[in-house]
């Protein structure tokens, strides 16, 4: 890959200093941009992007200062010089708190502008290798929160890797509470789109009037109240994702606006007369029959397979019992770190009540659940009184899952013991850490399991 020169802004009002400012500065193999002024050189951070920015401190109408004041706002891995002839001490330290990198005062030696360029840039490109190595590990995180080793949940974690690199609208169907937004996000932090914005919107939440406004912004005057102009949500995720969740709550009215931003690109503000251009991917979701509401006129048809382009299904956690172990432990980790706890297991009879439990509320209420008994338990493991009575009385046979199937206490571990290692690339030092014990305890463990089982 070839290396690209790091581009710079040199904002200076004086003629001989600037052109001795780029001559420096293009021997050294940097990309020179030049202004003569503040003003000048805001609208061109404004249009594109600069690795460093060298500035005068005094000039007329825009100052160095308000150059770094937007820079630090337009971009915010920009580094910038400011260079001065009036140099004091209270200027250097106004300009420091600013987010100035460094501060040079006139007449400066050639090799002091060298090294101070160098190192700015040198410093940029680290906080940006730094920013891209955790979005990277964002994605692997996001990717693996999606907890279960049933082959509903393996296929649709294999069908959100096949879609995530496209632009293609998506659809994710399920109940209530079965993570419908977590893979709307795990879509959206691994495609291409992850450096832009993912922007949540529940249609089943506001009036008409309310949505208009939130999705799509207003002007000034739109409306009585509507002192300023606002921004909506679909302008905000610009290159990025917007999740639509209970698409099938929208009204018809903002069904027909919203397939025109998907079909033509663009989409006007309440009270707006131009169009904007904008570029988002949708994911939509809904618990709802959405073909049966097309079917009663209550969603429109060309909407529905604008949206419907890749549809995702997920199974209500009634139908995955193999997971439930899987997330209770997850949860049981998470909700005990995040409260400061060291719980660690939970007890035959509470893994027992889980499995048998229906889960009307999905995975949802499974976390729920184990927060509550999170929070109640201050022993080393989870019991069945901390979980809610209404689990506790499985026999009333509304709540008991047809045809549970509890697996044995030694399956349950086998199985969780199997889980973290394959999510864990087989590394059992790994593996052993996120469990919450040592290395040689799990392939203790592991040799129960397997005799042949040989440590590595």
């Amino acid at each position: 890959m070839e290396h690209q020169a790091p581009t710079v802004l040199i904002v200076e009002d004086e003629e001989v200093a600037r052109r001795n400012l780029a001559h420096i500065l293009e021997k050294d193999g940097y990309k020179v941009v030049s202004a003569d002024d503040g003003a000048k050189a805001i609208q061109l951070i404004k249009q594109r992007e600069f690795d460093l920015v060298l500035t005068d401190l005094r000039m007329k109408k825009v100052d160095g200062i308000g150059v770094l004041k937007t820079c630090r706002d337009l971009q915010p891995f920009t580094e910038v010089i400011m260079i001065t002839g009036y140099a004091t001490v209270r200027s250097a330290v106004d300009a420091m708190h600013q987010g100035a990198y460094d501060y040079i005062a006139k007449p400066y030696k050639i090799d002091e502008v060298r090294r101070s360029a160098r190192e700015a840039v040198l410093k940029r490109q680290l906080r940006m290798e730094n920013r891209q190595l955790k979005e990277c590990l964002q994605k692997a995180q996001e990717e693996q929160s999606i907890i279960g080793q049933s082959e509903a949940i393996v296929a649709v974690v294999r069908t959100i890797r096949q879609i995530s690199d496209s632009n293609t609208n998506v659809l994710i169907l399920g109940e209530s509470g079965t993570g419908k937004e977590l893979v709307a996000k795990t879509i959206h932090h691994l495609s291409p789109r992850a450096s832009k914005r993912f922007v949540a919107f529940n249609c089943g939440s506001f009036t008409e009037e309310l949505m208009a406004g939130e999705l799509f912004g207003h002007e000034r005057g739109a409306f009585t109240g509507a002192t300023q102009k606002k921004t909506g949500l679909v302008e905000t995720a610009d290159g990025g994702t917007i999740f639509l969740d209970e698409i099938g709550d929208m009204p018809l009215t903002m069904q027909v606006k919203l397939l025109r931003v998907i079909q033509e690109g663009e989409f006007m503000r309440v009270g707006g007369t131009e169009p904007i251009p904008v570029d988002v991917r949708f994911v939509a979701a809904t618990h709802r029959d959405l073909a049966k509401d097309m079917e009663e006129g209550l969603f429109r048809q060309d909407l529905y397979y604008r949206l419907n382009v890749m549809t995702i299904k997920l199974p209500p956690l009634a139908e995955r019992p193999e997971d439930i172990l899987l997330l209770a432990r997850h949860f049981l980790v998470e909700k005990s770190q995040s409260m400061g706890k060291d719980i660690q297991e939970i007890d035959r009879e509470a893994m027992d009540l889980l499995c048998e439990y229906s889960w009307p509320g999905n995975v949802r209420e499974l976390e729920n659940v184990i927060e509550r008994a999170v929070a109640l338990q201050n022993g080393p493991a989870i019991r069945a009184n901390d979980l809610p009575d209404y689990i506790q009385n499985l026999l009333v046979e509304t709540y008991r899952r047809p045809g549970a199937s509890i697996p044995t206490l030694v399956e349950q571990e086998r199985n969780y013991i199997q889980w973290v290692l394959a999510k864990c690339g087989g590394n059992q030092t790994k593996a052993a850490k996120i469990m919450g014990i040592d290395r040689v305890s799990l392939w203790r463990k592991l040799k129960r399991f397997n005799p042949d089982e040989e440590e590595s």
